[in-house]
């Protein structure tokens, strides 16, 4: 049963194209509304349904999008400004009466690795109704999440919308913003959501932890050595401390899943230096964290509350992968006398496949 999971997970492309949130920043100045949208524009023309997809490469528009995202800037903004003209109608602003939008400028990044996802800035603007003191934002649907942040005023608001979803009344004139408590609950779906189901790397080196032991002892040693040395690098990475580029976190992460898949085959227990190297690679998950909560931002009035929730929702995720790896595995069967044989060897065995094929893509292809 675990090889199964493990070899569907092989068959993912490592260097996936993870669906990410647009993030909108709006301004209200002198009657006028605008926005910056930053998103990952190509998902959108190529028509991919962003509310249903975790991965571009898992949707039947893949191919388009692969072609879109290697196109010049000049070649792909005619097909933005093409598919803008029919989706702007669909993002609905409403102060008092409809606010109606429009694309003034499209700015595409260069064609840089493909392998990560470029940025794109579309840059809306409308009137507002003369009176309004608030209004409400609905996102289109089909078109993924959306973080919302009010600039240019005190207390502002954000928040987060699903595709579909309409924000409750924005304050104009900002006071709206988040209570600690508030953003401390937004965020931790966040930091679920980026272990299950979104983070296989992160997914299989905690099943790579769990298939050491299923006894309490060195379970509990290693997740609190990764959870400890995580925290530390999500909270530097998120306050800008420590900045390292995901290019060169990506492929030390793989390496990371490859050396404990490797070490539960050469030893079947609990040895000193295994915490410390777990510790040592959870300094990595957790700069891949930092880079991830980066894409969503953090309210600025509510940072701290904001960070806890995320790497509460994390936790919990590791948490859920184990309970799940004992429910399916653990609890039937380890107890069993070909329990390694079976079920230890084999699983490190792919997951130390896998990891060494992440990095050597994510390294030299």
């Amino acid at each position: 049963m675990l090889l199964a999971v493990l070899l569907s997970s092989f068959a993912a492309p490592a260097r996936a194209h993870e669906v990410v949130p647009v993030i909108a920043d709006f301004t209200v100045a002198e009657g006028t509304l605008t926005f910056d949208l930053r998103m990952n524009v190509e998902a959108f023309v190529a028509g991919i349904d962003l509310d249903m997809a975790s991965d571009t490469s898992d949707t039947p528009e893949d191919a388009r999008y692969d072609d879109l995202r290697a196109m010049p800037p000049e070649v792909l903004e005619p097909l933005v400004q093409q598919w803008a003209d029919t989706w702007l109608p669909s993002l609905a602003v409403d102060a008092d009466g409809p606010v109606d939008l429009s694309l003034d400028r499209v700015d595409i990044a260069p064609v840089g690795d493909t392998a990560y996802t470029r940025e794109t800035h579309l840059f809306l603007t409308g009137t507002i109704p003369a009176g309004a003191r608030e209004m409400r934002i609905a996102w289109p649907e089909g078109s993924g999440d959306v973080i919302l942040r009010q600039q240019g005023v005190e207390e502002p608001f954000t928040g987060i919308l699903e595709g579909g979803q309409t924000s409750d009344p924005i304050a104009l004139g900002g006071g709206f913003s988040q209570t600690a408590l508030e953003a401390f609950a937004t965020y931790i779906p966040i930091g679920f959501d980026h272990i299950l189901p979104k983070g296989l790397d992160h997914i299989l080196f905690v099943l790579g932890i769990f298939l050491l032991s299923t006894h309490l002892g060195p379970l509990l040693w290693q997740v609190t050595a990764f959870t400890l040395a995580h925290t530390i690098t999500l909270a530097l990475g998120a306050l800008h401390i420590v900045v390292v580029p995901a290019p060169i976190v990506e492929p030390i992460i793989a390496l990371s899943i490859t050396y404990v898949a490797v070490e539960n085959i050469l030893t079947s227990r609990l040895h000193a230096w295994r915490p410390v190297v777990v510790f040592v690679f959870g300094l990595l998950h957790g700069l891949g964290f930092a880079s991830v909560l980066e894409e969503f931002g953090l309210p600025e009035g509510q940072f701290i509350p904001a960070l806890l929730g995320f790497n509460l929702g994390v936790e919990l995720g590791q948490l859920a992968v184990i309970a799940i790896a004992f429910a399916l595995v653990g609890y039937w069967f380890s107890q069993k006398p070909w329990y390694r044989q079976v079920v230890v060897i084999p699983g490190s065995a792919v997951i130390a496949i896998i990891g060494a094929w992440w990095f050597v893509e994510r390294a030299f292809l």
